[in-house]
């Protein structure tokens, strides 16, 4: 028996046979440029278990949660480090997104064990905002939103290139301490706060509504929902990057914890397997890990357009896929 036989595992709960090193390998290449934008890369993997695994029973949705759950802490403390977590919008984001797991999970094993219909509904909204993202790129983008973000990106740029210098070329861990966000004013209305040097407000109902649909729809496919977070944030609620990932990606954290247990305990009508991989899960998780500190700890030093326009490339493919299946059967 050769290394790579013996590196080569069935997965008893999910049917999955691979190399071991596949699930990690793939989760810290997709983790690491995904967490830049508040994305813990759990979208992407969904449909690499689904397509090139043969993973399709729900428990892929509760194994992609185990992902989150090992892969989303070492991300958050990178963010908790550099105060770059906006509290009360994390607060928000916590609050609207449990109880629609839930119903996400309803949703899931009882009314859509073929989610085609759901899918549509899904791909449809991913490539609204996956289009928003990008047309925030444009030239016909609000001019004083884009000055408002160049100035905040120059700041980026020349401190970044401060630090290089006074440290050799050497990535620096930190940041100083005007780039944390200080929270101005926060109540049932509205939320301001500040970073580097520029203010940020936004209406607290509407946004509570986005995280609790999007709750629905991350506790229905084990995707988290900080896919659709991150960027709504940014192309909508005009909230810079550099702020939301955080934001976002203890969101979905919490989110994930939430829905491993209704997936593990509550019935599932359906009869379905709904209980996750968990060995499999471990495996995504731990590329996922190294890849979502990675991300984190280098997402300050890539400009934001590049995050934008990566994440809005990556989610309308996504939502092109969602549709496409819907009229392919």
């Amino acid at each position: 028996m050769g290394i790579l036989d013996f590196l080569y595992l069935h997965f008893p709960v999910s049917g999955v046979k691979t190399y071991i090193f596949i699930p990690p390998l793939v989760a810290l290449i997709v983790s690491t440029f995904t967490s830049m934008g508040g994305v813990s890369g759990a979208f992407l993997l969904l449909p690499f278990q689904v397509s090139v695994l043969n993973f399709t029973s729900p428990a892929v949705s509760s194994t992609n949660f185990v992902y989150n759950i090992i892969a989303i802490p070492s991300g958050v403390y990178r963010y908790l480090k550099e105060g770059r977590m906006a509290w009360p919008l994390t607060n928000i984001v916590i609050v609207g997104t449990l109880p629609g797991v839930l119903i996400g999970y309803y949703l899931r094993v009882k009314y859509l064990p073929d989610p085609r219909a759901f899918k549509l509904f899904v791909g449809c909204v991913l490539l609204y905002i996956g289009g928003r993202l990008l047309y925030d790129l444009t030239a016909k983008a609000t001019a004083t939103k884009r000055r408002q973000m160049r100035a905040l990106e120059e700041k980026f740029r020349e401190r970044s290139k401060q630090i290089k210098e006074q440290q050799k070329s050497r990535i620096a861990s930190g940041l100083p301490p005007e780039a944390v966000v200080k929270t101005v004013s926060a109540n049932l209305k509205r939320i301001e706060y500040e970073f580097w040097g520029e203010r940020f407000s936004f209406s607290t109902l509407p946004l509570f509504l986005v995280a609790f649909i999007v709750g629905i729809i991350g506790g229905t496919y084990g995707i988290g929902g900080g896919a659709i977070l991150a960027p709504f944030y940014v192309a909508i609620f005009h909230l810079p990057v550099y702020t939301i990932a955080g934001a976002a990606l203890m969101g979905t954290f919490l989110t994930s914890i939430a829905g491993v247990f209704f997936y593990s305990v509550m019935p599932a009508p359906s009869g379905l397997p709904t209980s996750p991989d968990w060995l499999l899960g471990f495996l995504f998780g731990a590329g996922g890990f190294a890849g979502m500190y990675l991300g984190a700890r280098f997402q300050k030093f890539v400009p934001q357009k590049y995050i934008k326009l990566m994440l809005g490339i990556i989610i309308i493919f996504l939502a092109i896929r969602y549709i496409s299946q819907f009229f392919m059967k």
